[in-house]
């Protein structure tokens, strides 16, 4: 009697809801409509469009507006229902002119009724809502691409594009500046603030992501290295404790953070292979001495240790370091990983186009992405964000 063969079982996947194709031009944000069928975006044409869906199961602009300039960026508050936009001549739609150069990014704080925005004038400024008076202006070091805020602390979390990350502590009028830190090796071009685990993360064009734990106060940073291309989009879902990323190669990556991970080792420096004492081509002396060539200097990932090929010649995962593509590790730490340890904590998923920016709305776990191809797409992540 033949045996049963059994069914493989499917891989969990994003669902594609639906495409919104019908944008003349790059949709710079887009956000899903809480409770409604709906999606609101702006976009280089000049226009603000409220896209709604009709029976035919499509989605059509119920509301179409043309804005003075190319809108670069918005925020929208869906308990208030109010949208702010900011353009490429440097004004916020809810105030008067406020930067010299392209608005980068706009937020709308409710409790406070302050509306923050960033520009690449590299000035950082926040208005009354109510009013449109500006209130205050900080100057950044270079132009600002990614911008967070909580609430309890008014602390604004500043990412701009020499790679650092600035902690402002914001008051009605005036501002003072709390730290800095940089971990990115390219500029900062998203940001994800968790108020509840008190964590930041930070996405930038050198491909990484680090979270920064900034509630434990011990100056903890963890990477993940899962994208091909500079980091896109950061969103977090605090009721799986999962983080969604996405990258200009159209990777959308899902993250377990409900786990112990590992900070990275820093690099060792030596003049010779920490394995094998074979001097670097730096080191003369010792070549001298021993008469040997010397060698280019590798760095492996688990320990940090400075290594010559021959003693990092094989590769790993080390997810829980945030390792999930393979990467260079000295003999020792390759026979000590086993294969638990290279079990991986993300799951990769093409979205099928180059994403410019990405909006997950938790209520009903659905992630919105806008592509260069000028498509916005809706996807269910129920499957892979539970």
């Amino acid at each position: 009697m033949a045996a049963e063969i059994q069914p493989k079982p499917q891989a969990r996947t994003p669902v594609l809801l639906n495409k919104i194709e019908a944008s003349q031009d790059v949709v710079n944000t887009a956000v899903i409509i809480p409770k409604e069928d709906g999606v609101i975006s702006v976009s280089e044409d000049r226009t603000i469009r409220i896209w709604l869906k009709r029976d035919s199961g499509q989605y059509w602009p119920s509301v179409f507006h043309t804005m003075p300039a190319s809108c670069s960026c918005m925020s929208f508050n869906p308990e208030t229902r109010r949208l702010s936009v900011g353009m490429e001549n440097g004004t916020v739609s809810v105030s008067d002119p406020s930067h010299q150069g392209k608005v980068t990014v706009v937020l709308f704080v409710l409790e406070m009724e302050w509306v923050l925005s960033t520009g690449q004038d590299k000035n950082f400024t926040w208005h009354c809502s109510e009013s449109g008076t500006q209130l205050g202006l900080y100057r950044t070091t270079a132009w600002v691409s990614g911008l967070q805020f909580d609430v309890e602390t008014r602390h604004a979390f500043v990412g701009d594009f020499s790679g650092q990350v600035t902690i402002l502590k914001l008051e009605q009028d005036s501002c003072s500046l709390v730290t800095t830190f940089k971990g990115h090796t390219g500029n900062v071009t998203a940001l994800c603030w968790d108020p509840v685990q008190r964590v930041l993360f930070s996405g930038s064009s050198d491909h990484s992501i680090i979270m920064w734990d900034i509630g434990g106060r011990k100056g903890t940073a963890i990477e993940l290295q899962g994208h091909n291309e500079k980091v896109q989009g950061l969103c977090y879902a605090p009721h799986t404790r999962q983080l969604i990323s996405c990258s200009a190669d159209g990777a959308i990556v899902v993250w377990n953070m409900d786990v112990t991970r590992q900070e990275t080792p820093e690099w060792l420096d030596s003049d010779s292979c920490q394995k094998c004492e074979q001097p670097f081509f730096w080191n003369f002396k010792q070549m001298w001495d021993s008469k040997k060539i010397g060698l280019r200097q590798h760095h492996c990932r688990k320990c940090g240790q400075a290594v010559c090929g021959k003693c990092s010649a094989k590769r790993s995962t080390i997810p829980l370091m945030g390792f999930e593509f393979e990467v260079r590790v000295c003999d020792s730490c390759h026979a000590s990983i086993t294969d638990e340890d290279r079990a991986p904590m993300a799951t990769f998923h093409d979205s099928k186009h180059s994403i410019v920016y990405m909006h997950y709305e938790p209520t009903t776990g659905w992630l919105l992405t806008s592509g260069t191809d000028k498509v916005v797409k809706l996807w269910d992540m129920s499957p892979v964000v539970s």
